[in-house]
């Protein structure tokens, strides 16, 4: 095969598979969109392997598929659209650099959650994080995605914690983004202080807006920075049970606004049940005993003067409380604090929780504000009631974001990957149920698979302007064309 050739010249032969075995892994996932098998996958190991095997697909007009992350999958965009090569990054794993003064860690595209959080925690550090990633999740491809954090207080923008990037566009060019464009080499600027944090760059541009939620149509991160926080000395966390999802949105919105607590997101029953359960008798068991919604919320009191840190907040918590007649407890029937926050702040154990109970999860996610959470969770239960799917089976998570002004809001929808009657029906309803949505001004901010066609034909001027800028970045479309509108 030529385009076996050309590679092998690139990475070597230990870094380029052809085998069933492996194309069929990577033809499929646990999404709806049509499977197909590349024609090889190649692991590169350095940057300048990358950047030659992307001008080896400018000049054979080979597409290329960004993957980073192992499986399960479940959103379709690793999916060749067209065969090509699919570009596994797992093998580039090197914690770069993290500065302990500046909050900063430089990492490579392989890296996981767990690695990550503990050589952070050797330097007082932690990573905000999305909730319970699986452990195969990549750090940057998470980043690169915009999946929200658990903790709204330092999310301050939705492109964060990503700060800077090392880049190769689709035109095999390098690239640095924010504060790492320069002047001067990486290393020259680490002589002179600079640490890669600021994000816009080079010059008055936000480059970073243009590689994330792309789902690798304009090039590969080779590495990035990302801003990482204080681990706290003490923590202390509370749940707040509620039968109805309204009653928990005002205690929500001023404690946030107050900056109490660290942590903060609200889970049904069946959610929460699949994160802390075990296997599926286990889950049903918990879902069963829990209340039907569960706020957590965590208190931190960090190097100077922690535990009257957390006495003030508690006390200001408390106030805000009975203001809301709402009542911070230690456990839940069903849950204890402590094994929740653990539970949502670490990576999943195996299996994967959204996979935990039938095999198979969809989900259906977007942005929008918290006061209006109560009419999509209402309008999406009847959609899903009318339709036959069980309602007490979908989960619900609600994660307050951008410090609060806005929400990201998801349903969950497991079903057995071996029954064809529960594939139908969880793929009209995600279709159903999406387009219904976005009726209702539902914000889907990273359109995956069905959702590019729902979300770009509606908005012609900004579907002209991104092939327009795809036309700069990637004039040959071969980053893995066919996702999004290109």
């Amino acid at each position: 095969m030529a385009e076996k050739e050309g590679l092998l010249k690139i990475v070597g032969s230990k870094n380029v598979f052809d085998d069933e075995e492996t194309l069929e892994q990577y033809s499929r996932d646990v999404s709806f969109v049509k499977t197909r098998r590349p024609n090889c996958v190649v692991k590169p190991e350095s940057r300048d392997e990358v950047q030659a095997i992307v001008k080896w697909a400018n000049e054979t007009g080979t597409p290329l598929i960004p993957v980073s992350s192992g499986p399960p999958h479940f959103r379709g965009d690793t999916i060749p659209c067209f065969g090509g090569v699919v570009v596994d990054m797992s093998k580039m794993r090197k914690i770069i650099k993290i500065d302990r003064a500046n909050r900063v860690a430089m990492i490579e595209p392989g890296v996981r959650f767990g690695e990550l959080q503990e050589a952070l925690k050797r330097e007082g550090l932690r990573l905000p994080m999305p909730l319970s990633p699986r452990a195969s999740k990549s750090v940057i491809g998470s980043c690169l995605e915009r999946e929200p954090p658990i903790i709204p207080k330092y999310h301050l923008d939705f492109s964060e914690p990503l700060l800077c990037n090392e880049v190769i566009f689709g035109t095999g060019d390098l690239f640095y983004t924010g504060e790492a464009s320069g002047p001067g080499t990486i290393e020259e600027q680490w002589k002179v202080g600079r640490v890669q944090k600021v994000q816009l760059g080079p010059g008055m541009i936000g480059y970073n807006k243009l590689i994330q939620g792309a789902q690798g149509t304009m090039g590969i991160v080779t590495w990035s920075t990302v801003r990482c926080e204080i681990l706290p000395q003490i923590q202390k966390p509370f749940l707040v049970a509620s039968e109805r999802i309204d009653t928990l949105i005002d205690f929500i919105y001023r404690i946030i606004r107050l900056r109490l607590g660290d942590e903060c997101l609200v889970l049904n029953s069946f959610d929460l049940a699949s994160i802390i359960g075990i296997d599926n008798a286990g889950i049903e068991a918990l879902r069963e005993t829990l209340p039907p919604w569960v706020l957590l919320f965590c208190l931190a009191g960090y190097e100077w003067l922690p535990k009257e840190r957390v006495e003030y907040q508690e006390k200001e918590v408390m106030e805000v409380a009975r203001a809301h007649g709402v009542i911070p407890v230690g456990a839940v029937p069903g849950a204890a604090v402590w094994d929740v926050l653990n539970a949502v702040s670490r990576p999943s154990h195996e299996n994967y929780w959204k996979v935990r109970y039938k095999g198979a999860c969809q989900d259906i996610f977007f942005i929008t504000t918290l006061d209006k959470t109560p009419q999509f969770v209402g309008a999406m239960q009847e959609m899903a009631q009318g339709m036959g799917y069980p309602v007490t089976h979908m989960g619900i998570y609600i994660q307050p974001v951008n410090q609060g002004h806005d929400c990201h809001c998801e349903f969950n929808l497991p079903f057995n990957p071996a029954s064809a009657k529960e594939k139908a029906m969880v793929k009209e309803l995600l279709l159903y149920a999406s387009e219904n949505l976005i009726k209702m001004d539902a914000f889907f901010s990273r359109p995956y698979g069905a959702w590019a066609e729902m979300v770009y034909n509606r908005d012609a001027a900004s579907k002209d302007a991104l092939k327009k800028i795809k036309t700069i970045f990637d004039p040959n479309n071969i980053m893995n064309p066919g996702k999004l509108c290109f």
